[in-house]
Formats: structure tokens, C-alpha cells, sequence
């Protein structure tokens, strides 16, 4: 679902400037912690910056290297007769070697592609900053759809409680059998059960955000139930499926590392290629002693030249490791290939799931209006005698059910346009500042 571009700006504002709900938190609050907290998205951007470094590191490598050696020896001469000593020799040795590559066709194709290597750094901690997103706003919603559960399995207690004490007075009075009584009991029974369940699965979903954001959540912003759910725009599913073949981050990745394949053929096949480097040395390969007999000044000897390096044969080593990367290259175009389909599929699901969503949204409150009406009916005809105890009971359970369902599908379809939003490569903050002004603070106080 495509927001207003308008809240870009405001979204990098409320996103550089912390602060904490007064009523508790809400997504841009559980946003924030999660980006300073959350350690799958710290490793990805450590992964990122280790990956910027292939490109200095491939540009040193036609830059001037310059060494220093030196060496001290020690030589016993001996006399082949009998081994005595003749005279032992002390040598010291030193140089100074500067090369600068000139030709190195190998090397300037690991620099280009190292740049390759650097952006697809770059994409993949995109791609984490989406997941991120997502993952955040799944538990979010997770969280309020397990307290919506509990809420309405309370109150459908308290509806069944209030049912089971017409029915006991009814049996007092000899207006009912005791079998109401039964039913609604089993059914109170029930419920408590599905409680103790659903404050479970409660705080399961407030502990799997908390694992993100490194603290227990709070009191969260709910989702109004009279707020309207925009539509995708553009409302055109041929023109999402365009925009994710293009500029779906996983296919952006994939083809990124069809060029870094590519890179490595040119670089495998450099190795029948020469190389040719430019060398200045000086230094003392004198065998001047350092103190004795044979002491005293040593030359310094200083050469300048080119050194031109000829492959001749390597044992078929480089005509394999070009087949082994041809290869790994029709790999990488299949993977391509295959991205680009998903990222279309994908589109065209959550694109669906919205436009299926929020039909089912408008469905589920005409079935909510019906069952309440429905409700209704079978109370006044239960007071009247012309419908039994399991007719409310019965009732009862519809309408909450349906109320269930409505809320998680108000929760579903916003996360459908989140995905593919995602799936199209535009998922950004400003998504998570609009869906942030649908929420309101909620009267629910979440209890451990």
C-alpha cells in the first residue's frame, strides 16, 4: 500500500527525536527501540560495513607497496681434512624494495569487483532494514490480537455468567429444567480453560517482542475498530508486479551477484595474461664482515627497472577455475531469474490479501451486526420461553468469534500491505509512521 510521500519528512523527524507515548507505547515507539536494540539488524549492519572494506583493500593492491628486509649471518668455514676452524664469517644484509604494479589486468578486476561486493553490502542491509519493519510490526500486532482474544474471551464469560445465574434462577423457580443450568456451566468451563490458553499465547507474543526490542513491552496503541483501512494505491496489481521485478531488493541482490560472478571470470582468465611492475630497491648485499678482520665500509647498491612476469603453462588450473565460474555464472542468472519470479508471486499474494482483506473486513461487520441482532433475538425469545438456554449460549459464541475474526483480519490486511510494500522494494519508516496514525491508545492495561 503506497502512503502519502508528504509523511517522509515528518517520519525522519519523529524518528530522530525519542520520546515515549503518555499512554504507553505504540509502532513508531516499539520502531525506534527496536532499530538501537534489535542484534539481527546490528549484525547486518556490521555485515555491511565489513563489506564496504573490499574496496580499499582491492585498491591497495595497485597502489605502491614498499618492504624493508634485513638478515644477519653467521658463516663457520671449516677445513675439509680434519672440520677445525678456519675462520667464522659475520654478515649483515638489509634492503629496501619499492614495486609499483603497471599492468594487472587480475587486479583492476578485483577492484570493480569489490565495488560490486560493496553494494550488495548495501542492499542486504536494506533488505534487513525491511525485514526489521516487518518483524516488528507482525509482533506488534500479534500482541494486540492475543489481547483481543483474552478481552473477548472475558467478556464472553461475563455474558455466560450472567446466562448461567438466569438459568439457576430459572431452575429455582421451576421455570427451567436443570439442563440449562449444564449447558451454561460446560460453557463457563470451557471458556475458563481457553482463559488460561489465551493468556498464554498473550504472553508469548509480548515476550517474541520483547526479544526485539530488549525490554517487556507496555501498554500498546490499539487499532480503532471504526478506523478504515486504505486501499493500495495504485489499486492496479499489473503495475505492483512491474515495480517488484524491477526493484525487489532480493532480485536487486541476486543480479548484483551475477555481476560479482561475471568479475570473477575476468579475473580467473587474467591469469594467462602478464603482469608488469615497476621495482626500486637499494640496499647492501655486501659480504663485508661486521667487525674483524674483513671489517669496514660497505657499497650500497640501488637497482631501478620493470619486471615483466609471462604465464606459460599452470597445469590447466586457470582453464578450470574459468569453467568452474562460466558455470557458477548460469547459476547465478538462475537465481535471477528465479527472484524475479518470486518477487512478482509475492507481490501479486500480499496484493491480494490486501484487496481479499479488506472485503473480508466488510463482510466480517455485516456477520458482527447479524450476530449481535441474532443475539438479541434469541435472549428476548428465551425470557419469553420460545427459545431454550443453548439457543443464547450458542449466540453468544458466534457474535465473539466473529468479533475475533474481524480483528485479526484488520491486523492481517495491514500487514499484507506492509509485505507488499516489501515486496516491491518501497518499505520504508514513512510506512511505519502511516500505519502508526491508525492506532489510538487502547483502555487495556497488559499484565505480565
Amino acid at each position: 500500500m503506497i502512503w502519502a510521500p508528504a509523511r517522509a519528512a515528518a517520519a525522519l523527524l519523529i524518528l530522530c527525536t525519542p520520546w515515549a507515548p503518555a499512554f504507553g507505547q505504540d509502532l513508531l515507539h516499539i520502531w525506534n527501540a527496536a532499530v538501537q536494540r534489535d542484534p539481527v539488524y546490528a549484525a547486518a549492519q556490521a555485515s555491511r560495513n565489513a563489506d564496504q572494506e573490499r574496496v580499499p583493500q582491492a585498491r591497495a593492491q595497485l597502489m605502491p607497496w614498499i618492504t624493508a628486509d634485513t638478515a644477519a649471518e653467521i658463516e663457520d668455514v671449516r677445513r675439509t681434512s680434519n672440520l677445525s676452524h678456519a675462520q667464522t664469517r659475520r654478515t649483515g644484509l638489509w634492503a629496501l624494495t619499492l614495486t609499483q604494479p603497471v599492468i594487472d589486468i587480475g587486479r583492476w578486476g578485483q577492484l570493480e569487483q569489490s565495488q560490486f561486493i560493496a553494494r550488495t553490502g548495501d542492499v542486504s542491509l536494506a533488505q534487513a532494514r525491511q525485514d526489521l519493519i516487518l518483524r516488528v510490526a507482525q509482533s506488534y500486532f500479534d500482541v494486540l490480537a492475543a489481547q483481543d482474544t483474552l478481552d473477548t474471551i472475558l467478556a464472553q464469560k461475563e455474558a455466560v455468567s450472567v446466562q448461567l445465574q438466569a438459568a439457576q434462577q430459572g431452575f429455582d423457580l421451576g421455570a427451567t429444567t436443570i439442563t440449562d443450568t449444564y449447558e451454561a456451566q460446560s460453557r463457563l468451563d470451557l471458556l475458563n480453560a481457553n482463559e488460561l490458553q489465551a493468556r498464554n499465547a498473550l504472553q508469548v507474543a509480548r515476550d517474541q517482542l520483547a526479544k526485539i526490542i530488549d525490554e517487556h513491552p507496555r501498554q500498546l496503541a490499539g487499532l480503532a475498530r471504526s478506523t478504515a483501512l486504505p486501499a493500495p494505491e495504485p489499486n492496479r496489481i499489473d503495475d505492483w508486479a512491474d515495480q517488484a521485478s524491477r526493484a525487489n531488493l532480493e532480485v536487486a541482490r541476486a543480479q548484483l551477484t551475477a555481476q560479482i560472478v561475471e568479475k570473477q571470470i575476468d579475473i580467473a582468465r587474467s591469469g594467462h595474461y602478464p603482469t608488469l611492475n615497476l621495482y626500486a630497491q637499494t640496499g647492501t648485499a655486501s659480504d663485508r664482515g661486521i667487525h674483524g678482520q674483513r671489517n669496514g665500509p660497505r657499497s650500497l647498491d640501488t637497482a631501478v627497472g620493470l619486471q615483466l612476469s609471462i604465464p606459460l603453462y599452470s597445469g590447466g588450473g586457470i582453464s578450470s577455475q574459468v569453467r568452474e565460474q562460466t558455470s557458477r555464472l548460469q547459476q547465478a542468472r538462475y537465481e535471477f531469474e528465479a527472484a524475479k519470479r518470486q518477487a512478482v508471486q509475492s507481490t501479486r499474494e500480499h496484493f491480494s490479501g490486501v484487496t481479499s482483506g479488506l472485503a473480508q473486513i466488510q463482510a466480517l461487520r455485516a456477520a458482527e451486526q447479524s450476530s449481535l441482532a441474532a443475539l438479541e433475538a434469541n435472549r428476548t425469545g428465551y425470557e419469553i420461553g420460545v427459545r431454550v438456554n443453548i439457543d443464547v449460549l450458542n449466540a453468544q459464541q458466534q457474535l465473539y468469534e466473529t468479533r475475533r475474526a474481524l480483528a485479526r483480519a484488520r491486523y492481517d490486511t495491514l500487514l499484507h500491505s506492509l509485505r507488499l510494500k516489501a515486496a516491491s522494494g518501497m518499505l520504508s519508516e514513512a510506512d511505519v509512521v502511516a500505519v502508526n496514525e491508525l492506532l489510538e491508545p487502547t483502555e487495556t492495561t497488559l499484565k505480565p
